[in-house]
């Protein structure tokens, strides 16, 4: 099992849609945003970094495609403008709204203040369930930098083209399985 790269996720969304093309992904993305959430039954709330837009674009992609609905807080019309404390008690409520948290975890998102306050609540709300996930993304040629709280967590990784829920005791399965559960 292995971390994936922003250059596999890249690959992915060229496979799935067969191109890379910034403005066409903003489109699917938009065209997304759209779509009603009742047409899914499962959702995730997706904890990240804003500096990973672009990134953060392709995983919603990726995860609608496999069926389940992707809450992202800037993709919220209702989230105020500036961040205040109107966002972290409407970003708690989304936590708890949603099935499953998955923390998108590139080296910028564990330098936020906000991911790890929101990490925090997912544990709180998530842990006890098996509802929390990490997906850990690395630089396409660094290393990933992680923390040590994360191997608490359950991670998303790869073998081959296939994506896994990878357990600290070892245990895998299917990210599609874990998500429905």
């Amino acid at each position: 099992m292995e971390i994936l790269r922003k250059a596999d996720i890249s690959a992915k969304i060229n496979i799935l849609f067969g191109t890379n093309n910034p403005s066409y992904l903003d489109f699917l993305v938009e065209n997304a945003r759209k779509e009603n959430p009742q047409n899914y039954k499962y959702s995730i709330f997706l904890s990240h970094s804003h500096h990973d837009a672009e990134l953060v674009k392709k995983i919603v992609l990726i995860l609608k495609h496999i069926g389940v609905e992707v809450y992202v807080d800037w993709m919220d019309d209702s989230m105020p403008a500036l961040t205040c404390g109107i966002t972290a008690a409407k970003i708690k409520q989304k936590i708890k709204q949603n099935h499953k948290f998955i923390f998108l975890a590139t080296n910028t998102s564990i330098d936020s203040k906000w991911c790890n306050w929101e990490i925090g609540y997912g544990d709180a709300d998530k842990y006890q369930d098996d509802d929390i996930a990490v997906f850990p993304v690395k630089e396409n040629y660094s290393e990933w930098k992680g923390n040590e709280y994360l191997q608490l967590y359950p991670s998303i990784k790869r073998s081959n083209d296939t994506l896994y829920i990878v357990y600290p005791n070892g245990e895998k399965k299917l990210l599609t399985e874990w998500m429905i559960k």
